[in-house]
């Protein structure tokens, strides 16, 4: 090592697993007039529990029929009742579309049983000695492995690829909706939806011998069927990558 050249520093960082409480706000109707009002009267219960609580917007359970949501707005209202919005769950395109345009992360659905809070404000207690955190989770691989669907994919059906490619190896219906974090190959039929790169990758594609999807996106850029129809990689022998701008 010569005189000029010095040692590298100390590390500055360290990634290290969490659990961390974090309120889910899930949505029964897009009301944002009605979701102040209610939201007004819950901090009124109690002020301290919405001071600067983090907050995931779930929109997976509004019915089918809501419309569009206007994200941003929701998070304002949530912004001025203590709320500070994290993240989105969400399951519908259009909702996914929104938090990637404003590049707010967006969560898959969730599984697990959620219990519901009721905040009630009480007379301040003493702090207790804060219980141990539990172990750390491992960490998650960065890529996970290839998801592979053997069997038909019905209309009305989800299938999300979390951190990897997705293959489906048999026929899409319309109605049904592939998702992946990275890309997607059909050797079926592709009559559903497919969203590849869905948290932003523009470099993920879409491979498929028969192309008649309902809708395609990649990194939220979409194209629908009538725009398709008129795509020389439409009907069947579609062997190339479906472009990143579509």
């Amino acid at each position: 090592m010569s005189q000029s050249q010095t040692p590298d520093p100390a590390p500055v960082f360290q990634l290290k697993g969490s659990m961390l409480a974090i309120t889910v706000l899930e949505l029964a109707r897009n009301d944002l007039d009605g979701l102040d009002r209610q939201l007004a009267a819950k901090v009124a219960q109690a002020p301290n529990f919405f001071s600067n609580t983090p907050l995931v917007l779930a929109l997976d359970k509004l019915p089918a029929n809501e419309g569009s949501v206007d994200l941003p707005g929701m998070m304002r209202i949530c912004r001025q009742h203590g709320l500070r919005t994290l993240a989105i769950r969400a399951s519908r395109i259009e909702d996914i579309a929104a938090a990637i345009a404003i590049d707010l992360p967006v969560l898959p659905p969730s599984g697990a049983r959620e219990r519901p809070v009721d905040p009630v404000e009480t007379e301040p207690a003493k702090k207790a000695e804060p219980a141990p955190a539990p172990p750390p989770p491992p960490p998650e691989p960065t890529v996970r492995p290839t998801r592979i669907i053997t069997t038909p994919v019905r209309g009305g059906q989800q299938i999300y690829a979390q951190g990897g490619d997705l293959v489906v190896v048999s026929a899409v219906s319309p109605g049904a909706e592939l998702l992946a974090d990275g890309n997607i190959h059909v050797y079926g039929p592709m009559r559903g939806r497919a969203l590849a790169g869905i948290k932003g990758n523009t470099k993920a594609r879409i491979f498929c011998q028969q192309m008649t999807a309902e809708l395609v996106s990649i990194a939220g850029q979409y194209k629908v069927s009538e725009d398709l129809r008129r795509d020389p990689l439409w009907g069947p022998a579609c062997r190339s990558a479906c472009p990143g701008t579509c």
